[in-house]
């Protein structure tokens, strides 16, 4: 996909048309109570993975959630819930209707696409456009919770996440132990306090392979340094998430790990860290207790 300016091929917006696109992002804004931006300043840390099982294990306590992917390059998402060839449909009022699974709405590039080896050629003006559209044009109704899956650094797709959504509850920065991943993720740490964005706390992912034979651990990246890095940085430590070969298969699969492998080390970690995110954003009166919501994850 060429270079234009947002995900229906429109024209830039003149003043007319920057007044409804924001009349629009504001009234989405209204019916969505928080907001969490999945950053990372390295590739191939599971970003993508920390965001699909922070949105899926919301929406398993009992919350209202939308997922935006906003990997305008490199969307992944829609592989991850299993929601390839999606075609995207409109509402009475024009506006898109996100991918519903079973009550979690997901939005993202990739079901704008007419195949999987599309590539989107776009500059910055462009992804700005379609990241503005994702709001404003998509009918996302009532959430308790809008998780944003960011590319890796700290370019044009952040910035202009965070420009159009303002008063977002934070960032949840994802790293892996070594240290040429923490270089990298320091950055994003950086990032986020020059634009005033609190860090709800860092992620340390692929923190040792637990033996599914024996339960030992292999530290095959290390493990620590996320949060040595963290306590550097002066920002919360969410904990570590241990590596799992399943969670390769589930995201080939469609099938969220959080959600079909309850149990394991993977998805106790996780738990843990999303009730201390949860700690961090919702108030007394939105705790929830977290449970299987039949409602919610019927195709999951």
């Amino acid at each position: 996909m060429t270079e234009q300016y947002g995900c229906r091929g429109e024209s830039a917006p003149g003043n007319q048309g920057k007044r409804d696109e924001r009349s629009g992002i504001e009234e989405a804004l209204e019916r969505i109570g928080h907001k969490i931006i999945v950053l990372s300043g390295k590739g191939g840390v599971g970003k993508s993975t920390v965001a699909v099982n922070l949105a899926v294990s919301l929406g398993m306590a009992g919350y209202r959630v939308g997922l935006m992917d906003v990997d305008i390059h490199g969307p992944s998402v829609p592989k991850m819930l299993g929601l390839e060839g999606t075609v995207m449909l409109s509402s009475e009022r024009g506006k898109l209707l996100p991918a519903d699974l079973g009550g979690l709405k997901v939005m993202s590039i990739g079901f704008l696409l007419p195949g999987e080896a599309e590539a989107v050629i776009w500059r910055g003006p462009a992804k700005a456009s379609a990241i503005r559209q994702f709001v404003g044009e998509v009918e996302w109704g009532d959430l308790d919770y809008l998780v944003i899956d960011c590319p890796p650094g700290t370019g044009d797709e952040p910035l202009t996440v965070i420009q159009t959504l303002e008063q977002i509850d934070g960032a949840v920065v994802v790293t892996t132990p070594q240290d040429v991943a923490l270089s990298d993720v320091r950055k994003s740490i950086s990032f986020c306090g020059q634009l005033n964005l609190p860090v709800l706390g860092v992620v340390e992912n692929m923190s040792g392979l637990v033996c599914p034979r024996c339960g030992d651990t292999v530290e095959v990246f290390k493990s620590g340094g996320g949060e040595a890095m963290a306590r550097e940085m002066k920002v919360p430590f969410l904990g570590r998430v241990p590596m799992d070969p399943a969670v390769v298969s589930a995201g080939d699969d469609g099938k969220p790990y959080a959600y079909h492998y309850e149990k394991t080390p993977f998805s106790k970690a996780f738990a843990d860290i999303v009730n201390l995110i949860l700690d961090k954003t919702a108030t007394g009166n939105e705790r929830k207790e977290t449970k299987h919501d039949a409602r919610c994850h019927t195709r999951l």
